[in-house]
């Protein structure tokens, strides 16, 4: 059993390896299609996972109570990475990172917050904050409330809201099935959700070079088989607004990547967005 020292550490280190995954999607979208990339993602992850379960009695857990949640778990990760991946192919991989990873934990609270019908002053302005931080990262207030529905700022807004409905699922999910056994399932899920959708012929072996193996591994087997796992195995033990409250450490090294490594422009309302973004999480989960 993790400690909860060890737990952050482990959070620590799974978004890091989530900060640089919107550089490393941006990257190895120039290769394949968004299909054939989760199909892949999904089959690794699913791969990478199963030694830590293949001992148990896995069969047994697939019941119609566990289904209930593996199912729209999957789901819903599909619909997470598509948007993440065509998210980071039309718009700015830092910004994305920055919008989403900023409006998940509210977008957690205010779930968690109709669930259990509690609220004070100090988390609504936190929540009236984080608000006005997204406005800023979407630069409604220089191009205008209708740029709102411009197509890149909604990829990235439903990124948030799927993944803050994932967060509050896997809480309740492990309640009664093991973790490793719930993500190894959720896996294989959307792999499977994934394959009417995969076009193999159109994958060029020959043009996937060193460049796109490294960001790969980088956005399957760090950011989801280790990053991922460890968000979806520590939510339940930390709880869902805490878990996700770690996510605040990932836009600025998100930034930092996507400007070193893709030359993305680092503007001034990404950065004051963040700020106040990270000033509502902290308003929100604090005691």
């Amino acid at each position: 059993m993790i400690n909860n020292k060890n737990l952050h550490v482990l959070m620590a280190l799974a978004m890091f390896s989530w900060a640089i995954a919107w550089t490393n999607a941006k990257i190895v979208n120039e290769y394949l299609s968004f299909y054939n990339l989760i199909f892949l993602r999904f089959l690794i992850g699913a791969i990478s996972i199963y030694p830590f379960i293949y001992k148990k009695n896995n069969l047994k857990i697939l019941t119609i109570n566990n289904l209930k949640f593996i199912i729209p778990c999957s789901i819903i990760f599909y619909i997470y990475n598509l948007f993440f991946f065509m998210g980071t192919h039309y718009g700015y991989a830092g910004k994305g990172a920055v919008l989403v990873t900023t409006l998940n934990p509210i977008i957690t609270f205010i779930i968690m917050m109709f669930i259990k019908k509690q609220i004070n002053i100090k988390q609504i302005f936190g929540i009236t904050l984080g608000f006005i931080g997204g406005l800023f990262i979407m630069n409604i207030f220089k191009e205008g409330p209708l740029h709102i529905f411009n197509i890149n700022n909604i990829f990235f807004i439903i990124c948030a809201i799927t993944w803050g409905i994932n967060t509050v699922i896997t809480n309740y999910a492990q309640k009664n099935i093991n973790s490793y056994q719930f993500i190894f399932y959720c896996y294989v899920g959307t792999t499977i959700i994934s394959l009417p959708f995969i076009d193999i012929m159109q994958i060029n072996y020959i043009n996937l070079d060193f460049r796109f193996y490294a960001n790969f591994l980088l956005v399957s087997l760090g950011a989801m088989s280790f990053g991922t796992s460890s968000y979806i195995y520590a939510t339940p033990k930390l709880g869902p607004i805490k878990a996700s409250a770690f996510i605040f450490s990932v836009p600025f090294i998100a930034l930092g990547t996507a400007s070193i490594f893709l030359n993305e422009p680092l503007s001034y309302n990404v950065i004051i967005g963040g700020v106040l973004s990270l000033l509502a999480i902290y308003l929100i989960n604090k005691n």
